[in-house]
């Protein structure tokens, strides 16, 4: 006479599979986490020799041209836009074939020869729509916003395309735009995990305002840097010293890569340690509560107390 499993073994057999669920399913997701951040930390360090590699053909100068190319749009779906140098695309909105540095990317695209590398392996790109990219930054104008940032106040940046002659058209690193003008490469940051939904690069401070030739300098101060890891309550400009997982998937760590194109994982209380206060880093105004744009006009250069090798203080 054959014999059924009776409903209570049934009912023993499910709750040990749950049981086993629940304890292997929070280790596949750990595993998975994992990965994705020995995928991005990879992918910096191939972006990081992507740089070097550009350096070393501009006489250790930084990328920071503007130009617009037909066809170089990050995101392939743009690519079947009209080239027209004069128009939509290059001096109008949306940008997509603008290589300046809202595309950074395409500065160093002829060294890695990949799209995907710029993508941050935990999250898609921010696709906030903008006056400029009405249809949403990376739908409309092939931004990569959310991933990695390239840190300008190393590089310069140029804003000349249609207009050499506009404000701000040449922005030049507070150290000159090369490499070996940093103090200490290995200590310094050129590229950065960076969840901001308004920039794709990481904000510049600039002096004189109304002028073409401008000079850039980091927003090395802590209270602007919190709001981006933390956690909001309640109230203007407050957070709380809890870091905002929907941010930086990676725990409570930062990817970032260094002027020496080395690779670091840092604690993010640890990046905000190695930033100077307000009143270690001295402006004569900013943004009230965090960078909302990729620059803010200052009338005189910052002024500062200590050495700050991360932000290439010395």
């Amino acid at each position: 006479m054959r014999r059924a499993f009776t409903l209570i073994e049934l009912l023993v057999v499910i709750a040990i599979i749950a049981i086993l669920a629940a304890i292997l399913f929070p280790v596949f997701a750990q595993a998975k986490t994992a990965a994705k951040k020995a995928s991005q930390i990879s992918n910096t360090k191939q972006l990081g020799i992507g740089v070097m590699l550009y350096m070393g053909d501009s006489d250790d100068l930084y990328p920071r041209q503007d130009d617009c190319v037909d066809k170089s749009s990050l995101n392939p779906v743009l690519n079947t836009r009209a080239f027209a140098p004069n128009g939509v695309g290059c001096v109008t909105a949306p940008f997509f074939y603008r290589t300046n540095h809202f595309s950074w990317q395409k500065w160093v695209r002829p060294y890695t020869k990949n799209v995907d590398i710029f993508k941050h392996s935990a999250r898609p790109p921010i696709d906030l729509n903008t006056s400029s990219c009405p249809q949403g930054v990376w739908s409309s104008c092939g931004q990569l916003g959310g991933s990695m940032a390239i840190n300008l106040a190393l590089t310069g940046a140029l804003n000349t395309y249609g207009d050499p002659n506009r404000n701000g058209a040449n922005r030049q690193s507070f150290l000159g735009g090369n490499q070996s003008s940093i103090p200490d490469n290995a200590a310094a940051w050129l590229l950065m995990e960076l969840f901001n939904a308004d920039v794709t690069f990481a904000p510049v401070f600039t002096t004189p305002s109304n002028v073409r030739d401008q000079t850039a300098w980091p927003v090395a101060i802590r209270e602007l840097w919190i709001p981006n890891f933390m956690k909001a309550t309640t109230g203007t400009c407050a957070y709380t010293n809890e870091i905002d997982p929907s941010k930086y998937p990676f725990g409570s760590t930062i990817i970032l890569g260094m002027a020496d194109s080395s690779t670091k994982a840092m604690n993010i209380r640890q990046f905000l340690s190695n930033t100077p206060t307000q009143n270690d880093y001295r402006v004569n105004s900013r943004w009230a509560c965090t960078f909302t744009g990729g620059a803010w006009t200052i009338t005189s250069a910052p002024t500062y107390t200590g050495s700050w090798p991360m932000w290439a203080l010395q």
